[in-house]
């Protein structure tokens, strides 16, 4: 089973492309764990909060790969992953976890759909960084690249998004 990874700034659209690329190839899908962790916060979020996300989603990740390690699915289809975490770690802390490049290096994906900043801007309470998506793009594309790992730029609005999205897996 191929993992593909749905990645981009907030407000991109990754979490609808995932679970449209899930119901269009029949396969299963990791939903985005930061967002419901941080929609439960009734505080600001802290390094060790980011960190506890960061292992969750390894462990999400271990679960879904052992659950459907018998399955004829050609792909796992995941809602962010720690690409987005290390960018996230940095950027507001201007530090990461030691264990966290050996985690994003036997993790990767093999193939990443990065999501362009074309679509408006909804704001949410668990959004922050509306004006530096396209810095964040540039940042989430050279982490990718660090990693050599294949990606397709994904853009366009609706239907049209997923459209790209699964010419780019085909």
């Amino acid at each position: 089973m191929k993992r593909i990874v749905v990645i981009g700034p907030e407000s991109t659209g990754k979490s609808t492309l995932a679970r449209g690329l899930a119901f269009h190839f029949d396969c299963p899908w990791i939903p985005e764990y930061a967002r419901s962790y941080m929609e439960g916060l009734n505080r600001p979020y802290t390094y060790e909060d980011v960190e506890l996300i960061a292992r969750h989603q390894l462990e999400e990740l271990r679960a879904y790969e052992t659950r459907f390690s018998t399955t004829t699915a050609p792909y796992l289809f995941l809602d962010t992953d720690l690409i987005i975490t290390r960018v996230w770690f940095l950027h507001v802390f201007k530090r990461e976890p030691q264990w966290l490049d050996t985690a994003i290096n036997s993790t990767a994906a093999n193939l990443y759909l990065l999501c362009r900043p074309d679509l408006p801007w909804e704001p949410d309470p668990v959004r922050e960084n509306e004006s530096i998506r396209d810095y964040l793009y540039q940042w989430y594309m050279r982490e990718i690249k660090e990693l050599g790992k294949p990606f397709a730029e994904i853009g366009g609005k609706g239907e049209q998004r997923l459209q790209h999205a699964i010419q780019a897996i085909h």
